[in-house]
């Protein structure tokens, strides 16, 4: 017999069940990818007391070790519960958060008085809190990823999900000022010195009943009545359900005086549907309702005041922010100078002066970042973001399922609108609209719903690169029987 007959050694023959070793090289380029992030924080820190200190401590890398091992326990976590997730998502998000640990902890610094600084401790301040939220946050997405082992279970308690949605996004605007307004935005529930923002958990549900919702409804929103200028517009009874949604957007750009989380609740309903049906004309008849409710309402506010008076001050500051850059536009004009001050490759880390910007802990994080590391470092934290969005629209693609489509795709842009209306804010793009940075900025609830996300993410992922096996009943992108979870019948999703 040659060399060319002989069989080469089959999975079986070695020992090795089937992609056992695609599972293995994925879980190895993560650890490698995020070792390399935590070398990144460990030398933005280390810079950061270059600059501010004029000498780098010995407990500089203490931050950056601290959370190395709090992601790699969640990557022990990932290798054993979801072994063929995106190796890319944990080591991308968990350089953004590190970053953000190490800018709040250079916020401290400059803070604290010059005497006091260099023995600020690393657990402190700002910074110390937001380790803290860190680890929280990523016991919750192992919690998620233990107890969720196939998103598809998420579809069981789809209309669960959708009534605690709407009632997380209703209690702040129902409670008095005093427990749920910060920075005249109601988006707070506030009891003594704890306060916690439930619209950042709310949206996580509500996409799950939109995802479900429109799996079982898409057929008929897909129907045309007419066609105009080459597209198909649906039929008027279909625009129920949307109107629902752009009433309740409506409701809480008027009574929570928030124009970002309108924007975000309307706008992951708007594409999810898109996604679900492939018609462009939802996506115009979506740009055309909010934004004709937005001028409406800055309308009602120039004339009527009432609720509309919070929407009208922000859309005169956008408009013109230097008409009183001491009072109203102060924020907005402090950071688009913090902005231009950067340049292109910025004053270096710890070389910025982030204590002249009002929130920017929190609203205004980026622009702080921004002037210590520039146009081109804002571009590259930019692009990591992108990263993220995409691996998760890819999971969407690759996913089986038509609910997991459409709950990747939704969780995906989801995160990708969020920073759209940031950055957009800060520099002047749209109006201000208060939301915090994913990742960045200071505050557990934004980290905790958003490390939730990128759990959904990693099981959707895991789901989407897991050989198919003849075990039992696989879910079908389109046409064949309903999914089944397990081999056991779950809620009929009809692809």
């Amino acid at each position: 017999m040659t060399a060319a007959a002989v069989p080469a050694a089959s999975p079986a023959s070695t020992g090795e069940q089937p992609g056992v070793r695609l599972a293995r090289s994925r879980r190895n380029a993560e650890l490698s990818l995020l070792l390399l992030a935590m070398v990144l924080v460990a030398a933005y820190s280390a810079t950061v007391e270059a600059n501010v200190l004029d000498t780098v401590t010995s407990d500089f890398w203490v931050p950056a070790a601290t959370l190395g091992l709090v992601f790699l326990g969640l990557h022990l976590v990932i290798r054993w519960l979801a072994p063929f997730a995106d190796p890319a998502l944990l080591p991308a998000v968990a350089l953004l958060n590190g970053i953000g640990v190490g800018f709040l902890r250079r916020y401290d610094l400059a803070q604290a008085a010059p005497e006091e600084r260099e023995h600020l401790a690393i657990f402190a301040g700002t910074g110390g809190r937001q380790l803290a939220w860190t680890l929280g946050a990523v016991i919750l997405a192992a919690g998620l990823l233990a107890i969720m082992r196939d998103h598809r279970s998420l579809s069981r308690y789809a209309y669960t999900l959708g009534l605690a949605g709407i009632v997380l996004v209703m209690i702040p605007a129902v409670l008095p000022a005093r427990f749920s307004e910060i920075n005249n935005a109601k988006l707070w529930i506030r009891i003594g010195g704890f306060s916690i923002q439930p619209g950042e958990f709310a949206k996580l549900a509500l996409l799950a009943f939109f995802a479900y919702y429109l799996v079982r409804k898409r057929e008929v929103l897909s129907l045309a009545s007419r066609r105009l200028l080459g597209i198909d517009f649906p039929r008027g009874r279909d625009l129920g359900p949307v109107l629902v949604v752009w009433l309740i957007s409506l409701l809480v750009l008027v009574f929570e005086k928030d124009l970002g989380t309108s924007l975000l609740y309307f706008g992951m309903f708007v594409v999810t549907l898109y996604i679900a049906t492939e018609r462009v004309s939802w996506l115009l008849i979506g740009l055309i309702l909010f934004f004709g409710g937005a001028y409406l309402a800055y309308l009602l506010g120039s004339t009527v005041g009432g609720p509309f008076a919070n929407f009208y001050l922000r859309a005169e500051i956008w408009l013109d922010p230097f008409g009183d850059p001491y009072d109203k536009g102060y924020q907005l004009v402090q950071g688009l100078l913090t902005l231009g001050s950067g340049g292109l490759f910025g004053a270096g880390p710890g070389g910025g002066q982030p204590t002249l910007l009002p929130e920017v802990q929190t609203d205004f994080i980026f622009a702080g970042i921004g002037e210590e590391i520039g146009l081109f470092g804002l571009s590259a934290l930019l692009v990591v973001y992108l990263l993220i969005v995409e691996r998760g629209l890819r999971a969407a693609l690759a996913v089986r399922d038509s609910f997991g489509k459409l709950l990747a795709g939704g969780l995906a842009f989801t995160l990708g609108l969020q920073v759209f209306v940031i950055v957009g804010g800060i520099s002047k793009l749209i109006p201000l609209t208060g939301q915090t940075t994913p990742f960045l900025s200071a505050g557990g609830s934004s980290l905790m719903a958003n490390w939730l996300l990128i759990g959904v993410l990693l099981r959707v992922s895991d789901g989407a690169r897991r050989p198919v096996t003849g075990g039992g009943p696989v879910a079908r992108p389109s046409g064949g029987p309903p999914e089944q979870l397990h081999g056991a019948p779950t809620e009929v999703i009809r692809p």
